[in-house]
């Protein structure tokens, strides 16, 4: 184990320790959920699509997903391959703890799926609305934070969804400005 994990793995027991409670547990388990699979991203691309003033914000959101999917999850999960914190023998104990909460994920760590696929949507919704993007960046924060609460992620794993995320979202936006500008409304 190398001194990056080392502190990392410090700093998700400190967490533990100094927030872990039955309201937060219940709290974060939820928060978590409604990032499986990117499933309230999606829902409310979804959404975006009915609608002409939103369709762009829609389509940009989905672009971004799918970015997410195939380079995050697919490709640099897999390249990477770093395992996550709970397989760690320093961080044992405290994974024990957290395994009653969620079913413990079994791919690799980096990037954080969740994370990168919530900044990818938050940031595809803040190019066309500042106001419902701040919103779905406060979501997006909550659900990567969530990550790290149950001991699934480290901050870096989350840093990296951050990352990525806001690239994927900024680039399907200018893919969108460039090649279908007949979509060019703006969400108030």
């Amino acid at each position: 184990m190398n001194w990056l994990t080392e502190i990392e793995i410090s700093f998700l027991n400190s967490l533990q320790e100094i927030l872990k409670c039955d309201f937060l547990d219940r709290f974060f388990t939820g928060i978590t959920h409604l990032g499986d699979a990117g499933i309230i991203w999606i829902l409310i691309a979804v959404v975006c699509l009915f609608f002409k003033k939103t369709r762009k914000t829609g389509i940009c959101m989905g672009m971004a997903l799918v970015m997410g999917l195939i380079f995050g999850n697919l490709i640099l999960k897999n390249v990477i391959a770093r395992e996550r914190p709970y397989t760690y023998e320093l961080a044992c104990m405290t994974a024990e703890k957290v395994k009653e909460l969620i079913s413990l994920p079994s791919d690799y760590s980096f990037p954080s799926g969740h994370t990168q696929a919530s900044f990818a949507a938050a940031t595809s919704i803040f190019m066309y609305s500042k106001k419902y993007g701040t919103l779905a960046y406060i979501l997006a924060a909550l659900i990567a934070f969530s990550r790290m609460y149950l001991y699934v992620h480290f901050p870096t794993d989350i840093l990296g969804g951050i990352l990525l995320g806001i690239i994927y979202g900024i680039v399907s936006f200018y893919l969108i400005k460039r090649f279908a500008p007949r979509f060019e409304k703006k969400i108030s």
